[in-house]
């Protein structure tokens, strides 16, 4: 129910090849793929299984390939991305099974810096291919991860990247 009510807060609307999404009253938006829609709850507690799953999350029809993206209460806002990189290099290179990096790296997106770490791992059943994005908002931190199974990433890839590259902040 409370996911159902977040993404009640979530407006969207229908472009060519993509759909607007506005994120609550944050003023933050980007594009997610067409057939993109909301994620069934039950869905997302099983990709996502511990505390600290995504408010909201778009995908296709069998969330093999989803967009999901939350302000967390964590305040980055002083902190040098150079140094939540290298927490999160460290932490994920420690947790996640498989990992091989493709990039690490900031960015500049929206007029604002972004930490962007692009990944592939492998998953109990499937092999994985992510890209995180990560700023401070404010006094939390937006995070947005971009998420496929390798064998869909061909697919959804361009349409990913395109979505990256639509991410408006206020």
């Amino acid at each position: 129910m409370k996911f159902l009510l977040g993404f009640m807060m979530l407006t969207f609307s229908l472009a060519s090849m993509a759909q607007a999404i506005s994120i609550s009253d944050s003023g933050i938006s980007f594009d997610a793929p067409d057939e993109f829609q909301p994620v069934a709850q039950q869905i997302i507690d099983i990709k996502w299984p511990q505390k600290n799953a995504p408010k909201w999350v778009v995908g296709n029809k069998s969330a093999s390939t989803t967009i999901a993206f939350d302000l967390k209460p964590n305040d980055i806002s002083t902190v040098p991305l150079s140094a939540v990189m290298k927490h999160f290099k460290k932490t994920f290179d420690r947790v996640i099974p498989g990992i091989e990096w493709k990039k690490r790296e900031i960015i500049e997106l929206s007029g604002k810096k972004w930490l962007f770490l692009e990944m592939t791992s492998n998953a109990i059943d499937t092999d994985i291919y992510n890209i995180m994005l990560l700023t401070s908002y404010g006094k939390q931190m937006l995070i947005f991860n971009f998420s496929s199974t390798k064998e869909d990433f061909a697919k959804y890839e361009t349409a990913l990247r395109n979505s990256i590259q639509s991410i408006k902040l206020p």
